[in-house]
């Protein structure tokens, strides 16, 4: 699957996160980051992790990574207001991740994050499994005003 954007209409936050988070090679995720970044002032950054459900959602694994890409890449500077709407953006995408997951299941998660000068977004698009046979996807998105 080739993603690309369409140079005359710009994307609102929340569509490039979706695509960051869907790409499925490093030059496609670049390729878009790029675009982004040049091309509509959307600043952006792409994080990927993985391991057990109750790893990632109860010990702060998942919300440690974003806090941590969002700050190196510089996606929002390191103030108070900002990283809070990170965390809420990104509680909000990962309610619809971990729902109906068992805690046991493992997840492979890449996260997309983006931001102009009034919103930020946060997708997350992975697959979660208990067994190899029953491996499925799951997508989540949150959004906050900065």
């Amino acid at each position: 699957m080739q993603l690309t954007v369409d140079q005359e209409r710009k994307p609102s936050v929340e569509k490039a996160a979706l695509l960051l988070a869907l790409t499925q090679t490093r030059e496609e995720e670049e390729k878009l980051k790029v675009s982004f970044s040049e091309v509509f002032d959307i600043r952006c950054g792409v994080t990927e992790l993985g391991g057990k459900v109750a790893n990632l959602q109860h010990t702060g694994k998942l919300t440690n990574s974003v806090i941590s890409t969002a700050l190196n890449i510089g996606i929002i500077p390191e103030e108070a207001r900002k990283i809070h709407a990170l965390i809420h953006a990104t509680l909000e995408a990962s309610n619809s991740v971990f729902t109906h997951t068992n805690s046991n299941a493992d997840m492979a998660l890449k996260i997309g994050l983006t931001t102009n000068v009034e919103w930020l977004a946060v997708a997350i698009y992975g697959r979660s499994s208990l067994h190899p046979l029953l491996e499925h996807a799951r997508v989540g998105l949150g959004v906050m005003h900065l």
